[in-house]
């Protein structure tokens, strides 16, 4: 579906491993944002920051209907290595229908959505830079739109779920949920403490990245998050062409672990048969799963 190809085989020599400890927040965040109650002045397109002495870039789309008064939900979502801001946001070689992993269509005008541009292409996050570049982007899109902070989340592909985790680690307090397809532990984990609402989505014959990798970031949040274990949870067969979805019991209130593992390979569209591909934007059931997860009832409290 993307043209990652070669690309992704770099994964295996990138060394994100961060023992730096990022300055943080704080409480957890609640309410509605600066932005609330006036004229926006945030408009959808390309925008920068700079960002320790750094230009930095993303791209962000505000609802056509927006209200000044209506607290939205945030959507982020990271590009994987080699790929853009661009690429996530126009959807890549699907289209509209995939843009911001499938996010735009899903919520239907409901949600702002932001991709960020990584440095290099990559999310390294070199003494937890990128982790500062996601907090500005936070505090720009809050004064200027009106935003529900307790509505807040991120996902992301391979590089980008792997950036995702560092933000977890980090900035549980400033998210409501994430989202993690085919990821790996590469941009750090800085704190890693706290809990948040955890979405692992995981092919069994994943190359790149392994299943096992991503049952070990899964088992942090698990932990964090309160509940029993996922040890030897459900997992189809290669070949089988279908997945097979987990949710852990036990957990704190708030604080759901849903662990989808697919017959499929290193791609970020996972797709059952009869779909003529495992990785298929068009027929992925990624989209729906996700959305759902994020609009749960125990996710619209702070």
């Amino acid at each position: 579906m993307y043209l990652v190809g070669s690309l992704l085989l770099g994964l295996a020599c990138l060394t994100g491993a961060l023992s730096t400890t990022i300055p943080g927040p704080h409480t957890r965040a609640t309410g509605r944002s600066p932005g609330c109650g006036s004229a926006p002045t945030i408009t959808s397109g390309v925008k920068s920051l700079t960002v320790n002495g750094k230009q930095r870039q993303f791209t962000i789309r505000v609802p056509q209907n927006y209200q000044k008064d209506n607290g939205y939900k945030v959507i982020i979502g990271l590009h994987w290595v080699g790929g853009t801001m661009d690429q996530v946001a126009g959807g890549g070689t699907t289209g509209e229908p995939w843009a911001y992993y499938g996010m735009q269509k899903m919520a239907n005008e409901s949600a702002i959505l932001v991709a960020p541009q990584g440095l290099n292409n990559g999310w390294a996050n070199a003494g937890g830079e990128d982790i500062l570049f996601i907090d500005a982007i936070n505090k720009y899109v809050d004064s200027g739109l009106c935003v529900n902070q307790a509505q807040r989340f991120s996902m992301g592909f391979s590089y980008g779920a792997a950036m995702t985790y560092a933000i977890a680690c980090a900035r549980a307090k400033d998210f409501r949920a994430m989202t993690f397809i085919a990821g790996g532990q590469l941009s750090g984990c800085s704190g890693g403490n706290d809990p948040v609402a955890y979405f692992g989505i995981h092919g069994v014959s994943d190359g790149t990245l392994n299943m096992a990798g991503g049952r070990t970031m899964r088992d942090r949040f698990v932990k964090n998050n309160g509940c029993a274990s996922m040890a030897g949870a459900p997992e189809p067969r290669a070949g089988s062409r279908t997945h097979m979805m987990t949710a852990a019991t036990g957990c704190k209130p708030g604080y759901p672990v849903l662990w989808a593992a697919h017959d499929g390979g290193h791609g970020p569209a996972p797709a059952d048969a009869p779909a003529p591909s495992s990785d298929d934007g068009l027929r992925t059931w990624m989209p729906a799963a996700v959305w759902a997860f994020y609009t749960q009832a125990q996710l619209a409290s702070s």
